[in-house]
C-alpha cells in the first residue's frame, strides 16, 4: 500500500481515536481508556453504535467522550491514527483513507488473533486477553493515571461485555485484575449489570423465536455446526446479542446465524470448541473477530447466496481434532491364530461383535498381528463343516493400521476404501484398541430420534456418543464429602495406570434430582487391586469377590463405595447367572438391564465431570423412557423385567413399546421358570419396598407375571384396594417416629398370600426358596395373626387389659396388617389404641418388691404382676405407690 503526505505545514495537527464500525462495548469502553493515554485526542466513530450502547452514553455519559463527528475531520490535519479493538482498514470506514497517508502515524490496541491483511502500525500491542480495553487498562495502572467511578464504570463494561461476565474460555487472570482495579476505583456493578443484563423487546423476542425455530444442525467432518438464517424488513437492534442469548438457551457448541434486515445481511458466529473457528468462518464475508466469536455484514448478496456460501466455508474450514485414540475401542478383543472357527463364532456371538483380531500373543497385547476374521467368513466356514478349523487358514492377512493420532480423513480412508471391518490402533508396535465400522459411522452419522424412542441393539447401531461436562452441576446436586471423594478416586486410579467412572443408578439420579449417595465406580483394569490400594490410602476395609472383579470399600464411618473391573457379562443360556469377563467401560455399560442406567461420569483428573452417553440415556430420561440395550436382554436375564416395572413406576416412566413386546415375548416363552426361587423373590421384595408398590404389582398383573407367586394367583380389585389401605397405614404409622424398624415388604407381602390356605403359602414359600424364618412368619405366625383377627372381630366391648395380652405377641408387621386389611372401623380403632397407647406400657414394680413384702418367689409372682399390669392398662393405677397398693391387696 503506498502512503502519500500532503498535510498542510499551518494546519492544527490531529490525534484521532477510532474503533471499528458497529462498535460494542469493548471497543467504547477501549476508546475512553486511549483518551486517558491521549489527553488531547478526538474520538470518531465510523460508524454505528449499538443502540444499548448508544443510548447509554448519549443518557448518561456523553460528558466525558471528547468527540467529533466524522464528516468534521480534515485528513490533512491528522498526525496520528489510534486504532482500538481492531486492526483491519476495512473495518473503520472513510477514516482508512488515513492508514493511506505515510505521514500520519498508526497505533494499535488489539486482542484480536493476527490476519494476513492487518494494519501495521508506529506503535502496536497486541496481547490476547478477554478484551482489547484491558491492555489499555495496564498501561493507564503503568503511567499512574487517575480514573473517576464513571470512568472505571464505562471501562469494566467493555471487559463484562466481552468476556461474558467471565464465562467465556477467551477470558484471562488480567480481565479479572484489571476488573479488580477498576472495582478498586468506584466502578457501579449496579449499572454494569443493568447494561449487561439488559431485556429484550417484543421485536427481538419474536426474531429470536424465528431463530430457533429456523435453526438447522449440519454434521460437518464429524462436528455439528448450527445454522440459522431469519429475514426481517426492520433492523432489530442487539442481534449478536440474540444469538448468544440463543446459544444459552439451546445448549449449542458451534452456531452461525445469518440474518437479512431491510437491505443488509448480518452474519454472527459463537463457538465454545477448537474445531469450529468462527473468525475464519466469517472473514471472506469482511467480518472479523476470534475464534469463539465473530461477526460480519454484507450488501452484495442475497440471504440465500449468503447461506450456501456459508456452508461451503464450513466445510472447508472444520476439521474435526478427532483422533483414533478418542474413537477406538479398548482394550481390543482378539483371539489366537490356532482358535478354531467355531470357538471364533462362540466368542464373536458373545461378545456381540462382528469381526476379531488375530494375534500371536494376547498377553502382550500383540506381539504380531496376524489379521482378522469377521463373522460373515466364520459363518460360511461352519457352514461347510470347517468347525475344527484354525482361523489362521481364512482369516484376512492384509490390514491395514493406523496410529492414535490418525485423523478422521485417514480412518475414513482405511475402513470405507478398503473394506476393512475393522481397523487396529498400533502405538510402539502393540494393539492399543481399533476403530470398528461401527465406531466411524457413530462420528459420521446421527442417530435418528425414532431409533433413540426405542431400539433394539445399541452396540451393533450406530450413534453418536454424548459428552457433556457436568462438574459445575455435580458440585451444585452433590455434597463436598462426595465431591472430593470421587476425585480422590479419580487420582488413585490415574497413579495406578487406571480409568475410572462413577455408573449406573448413582449418575441416573443426579439428572433426575433425585438423592443418592450410592457411589458405583467402574475402572478400566483391576478395579479389585484398585479398591485395595484406596483402601489403604484412606483406612477403610474392603470385601473382595475375586469372581466378578468386584469389591466393597467400608469407610470407618460405615460409608460404603462398590467398585467393578470394566466387565462384560454374557449367559450361557437363558436365566442363567453371567459368567464375567474383563472388558472396556463401553461394553461394561452395555451390560446393564436399561439404556437410563447406562450414563458413566470420568473421574482420571483431566476429565474429571466428563459425562459419557453410549445408549442414548439422557434421550430415555428426558422422554421418561424405559428402553432395554438389545433385543435378548430379558432371555439372557428375565428378572430385568421385573426391575423395568419397577423403575417405570418409581419414576413415573414408561416401558417402551419395543420393550414391552419383548416383556410379553418373555411371558409367553415362561423363561421365568427357569429363574430360581431365589432370585425371583429378590426381584418381588424390592418391588414391595416400593414407595407405592400397588401401581408395580398392578404392572406385573397386566404382563401376566404375578403367577411367578402363584400359578393361580389372582389380583383383583378388593386386593388392590387393601394393598391401598397398606400404603396408607404405613404412611401412619412412620409419621410417628417410633423408630422401631419392620419389614415393610412382608406387610405387603402379607395381603397377596391372604386368600391362600396354609397348604398353598406353604407351596409359595418353597417355590421362592424363602428362609426358614421368613416361611415360619408367613405360615405359622400369619395363622395367628388371622386368629387375633377374628376374635377382635366378635368383640365390640374388649378392655384393655384384654386387648394387651391378645396383641402383645404379635409382631408389628402383622399389626400393621391387620389394620390395613381389616374393613370395620372399630377393630382398626382397637389395633389403634394398643400402638398408640397400651404397646409399651410397663409396670414400675418388679419380683424384688413382692418379696420386700414377705412373699417368697414362686409361680404366682407372674400371676400377681399380669393383675397389676391389667389394672394399671385400665386406667385403675397411676404410679408406683399405686402398683405397690394394689398388689398387696391382691395378695
Amino acid at each position: 500500500m503506498t502512503k502519500t503526505t500532503d498535510r498542510h505545514p499551518d494546519k492544527e495537527e490531529l490525534t484521532i481515536i477510532t474503533t471499528h464500525i458497529n462498535a460494542d462495548f469493548d471497543a467504547i469502553s477501549s476508546m475512553v481508556a486511549a483518551q486517558k493515554l491521549y489527553p488531547d485526542a478526538k474520538l470518531v466513530f465510523p460508524g454505528s453504535i449499538e443502540k444499548n450502547i448508544r443510548n447509554f452514553f448519549i443518557n448518561s455519559m456523553i460528558y466525558m467522550l471528547n468527540m467529533i463527528d466524522i464528516n468534521d475531520v480534515d485528513p490533512l490535519h491528522v498526525k496520528t491514527l489510534v486504532l482500538v479493538d481492531t486492526r483491519q482498514a476495512k473495518r473503520i470506514g472513510k477514516l482508512s483513507t488515513l492508514a493511506d497517508k505515510k505521514d500520519v502515524e498508526i497505533h494499535l490496541y488489539d486482542h484480536h488473533p493476527a490476519k494476513g491483511d492487518d494494519l501495521h502500525g508506529t506503535h502496536e500491542i497486541y496481547k490476547p486477553y478477554g478484551a482489547t480495553v484491558t491492555i489499555l487498562i495496564e498501561l493507564i495502572r503503568e503511567k499512574g493515571i487517575e480514573l473517576t467511578p464513571d470512568e472505571a464504570t464505562v471501562l469494566s463494561l467493555g471487559i463484562y461485555e466481552d468476556t461474558g461476565s467471565f464465562t467465556f474460555s477467551s477470558t484471562t487472570e488480567n480481565d479479572f485484575m484489571a476488573a479488580a482495579y477498576l472495582l478498586s476505583k468506584g466502578a457501579s456493578l449496579n449499572t454494569i449489570a443493568d447494561m449487561i443484563s439488559r431485556e429484550i423487546n417484543p421485536d427481538q423476542v419474536s426474531l429470536l423465536n424465528d431463530m430457533i425455530q429456523s435453526a438447522n444442525t449440519y454434521n460437518i467432518n464429524g462436528v455439528d455446526v448450527v445454522l440459522t438464517t431469519v429475514s426481517t424488513e426492520t433492523y432489530v437492534p442487539d442481534f449478536a446479542f440474540l444469538v448468544h442469548k440463543m446459544v444459552k438457551m439451546e445448549n449449542i457448541n458451534a452456531i452461525i446465524a445469518v440474518a437479512r434486515m431491510t437491505n443488509k445481511i448480518y452474519i454472527v458466529g459463537r463457538s465454545r470448541i477448537p474445531e469450529v473457528d468462527v473468525g475464519s468462518i466469517v472473514a471472506p464475508f469482511g467480518g472479523g473477530g476470534h475464534s469463539y466469536a465473530a461477526a460480519a455484514a454484507i450488501k452484495d448478496k442475497t440471504l440465500a447466496q449468503a447461506e450456501s456460501l456459508l456452508l461451503e466455508i464450513l466445510h472447508q474450514k472444520i476439521r474435526s481434532k478427532r483422533r483414533a485414540k478418542n474413537l477406538m475401542t479398548t482394550p481390543a478383543l482378539s483371539i489366537l491364530p490356532e482358535i478354531t472357527c467355531k470357538e471364533a463364532s462362540r466368542i464373536m456371538t458373545r461378545c456381540n461383535i462382528n469381526a476379531l483380531l488375530v494375534l500371536e500373543n494376547q498377553a502382550t497385547a500383540g506381539d504380531l498381528l496376524y489379521g482378522y476374521v469377521t463373522r460373515q467368513i466364520v459363518e460360511k466356514a461352519l457352514s461347510h463343516e470347517l468347525d475344527d478349523v484354525a482361523v489362521q487358514e481364512y482369516m484376512t492377512r492384509d490390514i491395514a493400521t493406523v496410529s492414535p493420532e490418525a485423523d478422521l480423513p485417514e480412518i475414513q480412508e482405511k475402513i470405507i476404501a478398503k473394506k476393512q471391518r475393522i481397523l487396529p490402533v498400533i502405538e510402539k508396535d502393540k494393539v492399543i484398541g481399533v476403530v470398528t465400522r461401527t465406531d466411524l459411522l457413530n462420528t459420521l452419522v446421527r442417530q435418528t430420534n425414532q431409533h433413540a424412542k426405542d431400539g433394539s441393539d445399541l452396540l451393533k447401531e450406530p450413534f453418536h456418543t454424548r459428552t457433556r461436562n457436568v462438574q459445575k452441576f455435580m458440585k451444585e446436586r452433590l455434597s463436598d464429602k462426595v465431591i472430593d471423594t470421587l476425585k480422590s478416586i479419580g487420582e488413585v486410579a490415574h497413579e495406578a495406570g487406571y480409568k475410572s467412572y462413577v455408573v449406573g443408578g448413582f449418575v441416573r439420579d443426579l439428572f433426575l434430582y433425585r438423592p443418592n449417595e450410592d457411589i458405583d465406580i467402574v475402572v478400566e483394569g483391576d478395579g479389585i487391586a484398585f479398591a485395595k490400594k484406596y483402601a489403604a490410602l484412606n483406612g477403610a476395609r474392603i470385601h473382595t469377590y475375586a469372581k466378578f472383579g468386584t469389591a466393597v470399600i467400608i469407610f470407618p464411618d460405615g460409608f460404603k463405595i462398590d467398585v467393578a473391573s470394566a466387565r462384560l457379562e454374557y449367559y450361557k443360556f437363558p436365566a442363567a447367572l453371567p459368567t464375567v469377563e474383563m472388558s472396556s467401560i463401553k461394553l461394561d455399560l452395555f451390560r446393564r438391564d436399561f439404556t437410563i442406567n447406562t450414563l458413566a461420569i470420568q473421574l482420571t483428573p483431566s476429565r474429571f465431570g466428563m459425562m459419557v452417553d453410549f445408549f442414548a440415556a439422557l434421550n430415555d430420561l428426558k422422554d421418561k423412557s424405559v428402553r432395554v440395550l438389545h433385543n435378548l436382554s430379558f432371555v439372557e436375564d428375565p428378572t430385568r423385567v421385573f426391575r423395568a416395572i419397577r423403575f417405570e413406576q418409581r419414576f413415573g416412566f414408561n416401558i417402551g413399546k419395543l420393550t414391552s413386546s419383548l416383556i410379553n415375548n418373555a411371558e409367553k416363552m415362561n423363561f421365568f421358570s427357569r429363574l430360581s426361587g431365589r432370585r425371583v423373590f429378590t426381584e418381588i421384595k424390592l418391588i414391595l419396598e416400593e414407595e407405592n408398590p400397588t401401581l408395580s404389582i398392578a404392572r406385573m398383573n397386566d404382563y401376566g407375571l404375578l403367577k411367578v407367586i402363584h400359578p393361580e394367583f389372582l389380583f383383583d380389585p378388593a386386593m388392590e384396594s387393601i394393598l391401598n389401605s397398606v400404603k396408607k397405614t404405613l404412611s401412619w404409622y412412620d409419621l410417628l417416629f417410633l423408630e422401631e424398624p419392620y419389614m415393610k415388604w412382608a406387610v405387603y407381602f402379607l395381603v397377596l398370600i391372604r386368600n391362600y390356605d396354609i397348604d398353598a403359602i406353604t407351596e409359595i414359600c418353597d417355590r421362592l426358596e424363602l428362609a426358614p424364618r421368613h416361611k415360619h412368619f408367613f405360615c405359622k405366625d400369619r395363622r395367628e395373626s388371622e386368629k387375633c383377627l377374628f376374635w377382635l372381630k366378635s368383640r365390640k366391648d374388649i378392655s384393655n387389659g384384654e386387648l394387651f395380652h391378645r396383641l402383645a405377641s404379635l409382631k408389628t408387621e402383622f399389626l400393621l396388617y391387620m389394620m390395613a386389611a381389616e374393613q370395620e372401623e372399630y377393630v382398626k380403632r382397637y389395633i389403634s389404641n394398643y400402638i398408640l397407647k397400651l404397646r409399651h406400657v410397663r409396670l414400675q414394680i418388679k419380683g424384688r418388691d413382692l418379696q420386700k413384702m414377705g412373699l417368697k418367689p414362686g409361680p404366682f409372682f407372674s400371676k400377681i404382676l399380669d393383675a397389676v399390669l391389667e389394672a394399671k392398662l385400665n386406667g385403675e393405677l397411676k404410679t408406683r405407690s399405686d402398683e405397690l397398693l394394689f398388689a398387696e391387696k391382691y395378695v
